[in-house]
């Protein structure tokens, strides 16, 4: 008798549980229904056009027909009305003519909405609407231009892609190490890693492609260490003569949002003056170096910068700087003067992205004012005395962990962020946690928190004009 009893629960459980899923099921599909009347997603203006013109060119050609096929349509008309009622009145006659038509209607436009969601969004679980408002929504962001290179960058463009469609990273093509230097000096390219990591931050393709792009040999002879994405890059470059026609390919491929931009299209080589007097050269030797850096240069003296870079700059409604390497991925595109000019050019607001930890051999000991001390002592010895960047974001106090025991043992510590000290210069500080929130293997920028905080920047800054 229990075990009945218990039958007839579960079974009731069941259908209740079902019910609930079905209603459940019924709502989402009535709010996905309701949004296509949101406005911003530029279909339902173009369909009435469609409609419009339908109509204007039937009464057209009716016109040119001397109105005979009005004549021809209104007796057809009345006829099958007439016909229909003989056998049911009115009162039942229209309500099920206008289902029956409302009905094919929504059937049509739901095949027709399925059909492009086909091509536009295929996977299962994103909808024809979503990705239509996800794409007005990004249509909608602001010019942005992300300067930079190394991890610290493509980590921006993967926040910064959720919010905007137009973005341009100008990366710096200094690099003289590993795989990219192997490329650079055996073929004469400009060094692709930096670039190839924005491309990959950027895609919007399929993330099989991306990781294909991103795949790294770990043997073979003479492949060893390079990556899928550095050949293909190099071997593009190769075919259509420089790396910037290299890059548009390899976009289009990866269904890149934005565009991706070297800071110079010359082989450029840095070099940089020691504390202790000592002069080294090559990105790689100062990343290590073993005493304070005074200044920085490159050969040749004055790279110049390419057209769509300073295109980009022109058109920018926000201008970021960072995060990354001081003196090996940010400054280097400082080098450039037409660059420097642009930015100073632009009425945009600027912002510097400070990063989280200090790096042994390049950033000993410096906080975020150091940070900022080094950015205006390289734009001094240019002869430009103007600064750049307005704003600056920093994290905040990062708590201890023994991940940060890890990294003071090999001599990194917290970038610190003296708030009135930058103030006092004339800095605008936003300090957020910039930090991702789970526990990870390194102490890195999460890229939504970095992107989240970099847009209120904008949208404060915007308010404000």
């Amino acid at each position: 008798m229990k075990s009945r009893q218990s039958g007839r629960l579960k079974t009731i459980r069941r259908k209740r549980v079902f019910r609930g899923q079905k209603e459940a099921d019924f709502v989402i599909r009535s709010r996905r229904a309701v949004s296509w009347l949101l406005p911003g997603l530029v279909v339902k203006r173009w369909m009435l056009t469609s409609g419009l013109g339908l109509l204007l060119a039937l009464l057209g050609a009716c016109i040119w027909a001397d109105l005979r096929p009005i004549y021809w349509m209104i007796e057809t008309l009345i006829w099958i009305l007439g016909a229909i009622t003989t056998f049911l009145p009115r009162s039942a006659t229209g309500p099920i003519v206008f289902i029956f038509g409302a009905s094919l209607l929504i059937w049509g436009q739901s095949r027709s909405f399925g059909s492009i969601q086909q091509a536009l969004a295929p996977q299962k679980d994103t909808f024809l609407v979503d990705a239509l408002r996800a794409k007005s929504k990004l249509n909608r962001g602001p010019n942005i231009v992300a300067i930079g290179g190394g991890t610290g960058l493509s980590t921006l463009l993967t926040g910064l892609k959720r919010y905007s469609s137009h973005i341009t990273a100008i990366v710096t093509v200094a690099d003289d190490g590993g795989s990219s230097g192997v490329l650079r000096r055996e073929l004469g390219v400009q060094p692709p890693g930096d670039i190839r990591n924005c491309i990959a931050a950027l895609s919007t393709e399929q993330s099989l492609l991306t990781r294909l792009f991103q795949y790294r040999f770990s043997a073979g002879g003479g492949l060893e260490g390079h990556s899928f994405g550095n050949l293909f890059l190099s071997a593009l470059t190769a075919i259509t003569g420089n790396m910037e026609t290299a890059i548009t390919a390899s976009s289009r491929v990866l269904a890149v949002q934005g565009q991706v931009v070297p800071a110079t299209n010359v082989d450029v080589r840095l070099w940089a003056e020691l504390e202790n007097g000592q002069r080294i050269e090559g990105e790689s030797a100062i990343g290590r170096a073993q005493s304070p850096i005074v200044r920085m240069g490159c050969l040749p003296v004055h790279p110049p910068a390419l057209p769509s870079a300073l295109e980009a700059i022109a058109n920018a409604e926000l201008i970021v700087l960072g995060p990354g390497s001081l003196y090996t991925s940010l400054l280097p595109n400082l080098l450039v003067p037409e660059l420097v000019e642009a930015i100073q050019r632009s009425r945009a607001p600027k912002l510097y992205i400070c990063n989280l930890m200090t790096q042994p051999g390049e950033t000993d000991d410096l906080d975020v004012s150091g940070h900022v001390r080094a950015i205006e002592a390289q734009l001094a010895s240019l002869g430009i005395g103007k600064r750049l960047f307005n704003a600056v974001l920093a994290q905040d106090d990062i708590p201890e962990s023994p991940l940060l025991d890890y990294y003071r043992e090999r001599g990194a510590q917290p970038v610190k962020c003296d708030q009135k000290t930058l103030n006092s210069k004339g800095y605008e500080v936003i300090q957020a946690p910039l930090q991702g929130a789970l526990p990870t293997a390194t102490l890195r920028h999460d890229p939504r928190r970095l992107a989240l905080a970099v847009m209120r920047y904008y949208r404060n800054h915007k308010k404000e004009i």
